[in-house]
Protein backbone atom coordinates (compact mmCIF):
# COMPACT_ATOMS: atom_id res chain seq x y z
CA UNK A 1 0.00 0.00 0.00
CA UNK A 2 1.64 3.28 -1.24
CA UNK A 3 2.24 5.75 1.88
CA UNK A 4 0.46 9.06 2.33
CA UNK A 5 3.44 10.88 0.81
CA UNK A 6 3.26 8.85 -2.36
CA UNK A 7 -0.43 9.16 -2.56
CA UNK A 8 -0.03 13.11 -2.36
CA UNK A 9 2.48 12.97 -5.32
CA UNK A 10 0.53 10.87 -7.63
CA UNK A 11 -2.51 12.99 -7.00
CA UNK A 12 -0.21 15.82 -8.02
CA UNK A 13 1.21 14.94 -10.77
CA UNK A 14 -2.45 14.02 -11.93
CA UNK A 15 -3.49 17.06 -10.92
CA UNK A 16 -0.85 18.91 -12.69
CA UNK A 17 -0.85 16.90 -16.30
CA UNK A 18 -4.97 17.64 -15.92
CA UNK A 19 -5.31 21.15 -15.03
CA UNK A 20 -1.68 22.40 -16.43
CA UNK A 21 -0.68 23.93 -13.26
CA UNK A 22 2.45 24.05 -11.70
CA UNK A 23 3.80 21.42 -9.39
CA UNK A 24 3.91 24.04 -6.47
CA UNK A 25 0.31 25.08 -6.70
CA UNK A 26 -0.74 21.73 -6.19
CA UNK A 27 -0.60 21.84 -2.14
CA UNK A 28 -2.95 19.85 0.39
CA UNK A 29 -5.45 22.86 1.24
CA UNK A 30 -5.03 24.39 -2.35
CA UNK A 31 -9.16 23.76 -3.74
CA UNK A 32 -9.34 22.35 -6.94
CA UNK A 33 -11.66 25.00 -8.22
CA UNK A 34 -11.30 28.16 -6.55
CA UNK A 35 -7.40 27.47 -6.67
CA UNK A 36 -6.44 25.55 -9.41
CA UNK A 37 -8.87 26.59 -11.84
CA UNK A 38 -10.72 22.98 -12.36
CA UNK A 39 -13.58 22.82 -14.40
CA UNK A 40 -16.59 20.47 -14.76
CA UNK A 41 -15.17 18.54 -17.76
CA UNK A 42 -11.69 18.39 -15.89
CA UNK A 43 -13.08 15.78 -13.27
CA UNK A 44 -13.18 13.36 -15.85
CA UNK A 45 -9.96 13.86 -16.98
CA UNK A 46 -8.58 14.03 -13.48
CA UNK A 47 -10.71 10.54 -12.51
CA UNK A 48 -9.69 8.83 -15.56
CA UNK A 49 -6.22 9.90 -14.60
CA UNK A 50 -6.35 8.77 -10.81
CA UNK A 51 -8.18 5.50 -11.69
CA UNK A 52 -4.84 4.88 -14.01
CA UNK A 53 -2.25 5.76 -11.58
CA UNK A 54 -3.47 4.03 -8.65
CA UNK A 55 -5.16 0.95 -10.54
CA UNK A 56 -8.45 1.95 -8.97
CA UNK A 57 -11.86 2.28 -10.40
CA UNK A 58 -14.18 5.34 -9.20
CA UNK A 59 -17.69 5.12 -9.96
CA UNK A 60 -19.47 7.92 -11.49
CA UNK A 61 -21.13 10.24 -8.44
CA UNK A 62 -18.95 8.80 -5.98
CA UNK A 63 -16.01 11.16 -5.76
CA UNK A 64 -18.45 13.90 -7.20
CA UNK A 65 -21.89 13.33 -6.21
CA UNK A 66 -23.89 15.84 -8.43
CA UNK A 67 -27.02 13.48 -7.53
CA UNK A 68 -27.35 14.91 -4.54
CA UNK A 69 -26.39 18.37 -6.00
CA UNK A 70 -29.25 18.15 -8.07
CA UNK A 71 -32.01 16.35 -6.20
CA UNK A 72 -35.16 18.59 -4.95
CA UNK A 73 -35.21 16.58 -1.77
CA UNK A 74 -31.58 17.65 -0.57
CA UNK A 75 -31.55 21.34 -2.80
CA UNK A 76 -34.09 24.18 -1.15
CA UNK A 77 -33.48 27.75 -2.82
CA UNK A 78 -30.21 26.79 -4.00
CA UNK A 79 -28.91 25.46 -0.48
CA UNK A 80 -28.21 21.86 0.39
CA UNK A 81 -30.66 21.18 3.50
CA UNK A 82 -29.76 19.11 6.43
CA UNK A 83 -30.91 15.72 5.08
CA UNK A 84 -28.59 16.52 1.96
CA UNK A 85 -25.71 17.68 4.07
CA UNK A 86 -26.08 13.71 5.90
CA UNK A 87 -26.36 11.75 2.29
CA UNK A 88 -22.87 14.26 1.08
CA UNK A 89 -21.06 13.07 4.73
CA UNK A 90 -22.06 9.49 3.95
CA UNK A 91 -21.10 9.86 0.29
CA UNK A 92 -18.17 11.79 0.87
CA UNK A 93 -16.42 10.43 4.26
CA UNK A 94 -13.02 11.90 2.88
CA UNK A 95 -13.90 15.75 2.56
CA UNK A 96 -13.81 17.83 5.32
CA UNK A 97 -17.48 20.15 5.18
CA UNK A 98 -17.67 21.57 7.86
CA UNK A 99 -16.97 24.90 6.24
CA UNK A 100 -19.33 24.04 3.30
CA UNK A 101 -21.80 23.11 6.26
CA UNK A 102 -21.81 27.32 7.43
CA UNK A 103 -23.23 28.44 3.95
CA UNK A 104 -24.31 25.46 2.06
CA UNK A 105 -25.07 26.99 -1.42
CA UNK A 106 -24.75 24.44 -4.43
CA UNK A 107 -23.05 26.67 -6.45
CA UNK A 108 -20.32 26.65 -3.75
CA UNK A 109 -20.03 23.09 -3.08
CA UNK A 110 -17.40 22.35 -6.37
CA UNK A 111 -14.71 25.21 -4.81
CA UNK A 112 -14.84 23.41 -1.29
CA UNK A 113 -12.75 19.87 -2.74
CA UNK A 114 -9.43 20.73 -1.57
CA UNK A 115 -6.29 18.28 -2.92
CA UNK A 116 -6.20 16.26 0.34
CA UNK A 117 -9.75 15.86 0.05
CA UNK A 118 -8.71 13.58 -3.18
CA UNK A 119 -6.07 12.26 -1.78
CA UNK A 120 -8.20 11.24 1.30
CA UNK A 121 -10.08 9.68 -1.13
CA UNK A 122 -7.49 7.89 -3.02
CA UNK A 123 -6.26 6.49 0.43
CA UNK A 124 -9.71 5.58 1.42
CA UNK A 125 -10.11 3.39 -2.54
CA UNK A 126 -6.46 1.66 -2.19
CA UNK A 127 -6.52 0.71 1.40
CA UNK A 128 -10.40 -1.06 0.63
CA UNK A 129 -8.09 -3.40 -2.18
CA UNK A 130 -5.38 -4.13 0.00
Amino acid sequence: MPTQDEIFHKVQSALVDALGVDEDEVKPEATLVGDLGAESIDFLDIVFRLEKSFDIKIPRGELFPEDILTNADYVVDGKINDAGLEQLKKRMPFADLTGFEKNPAVQDFATMLTVQDMCNYVASKVDGKA
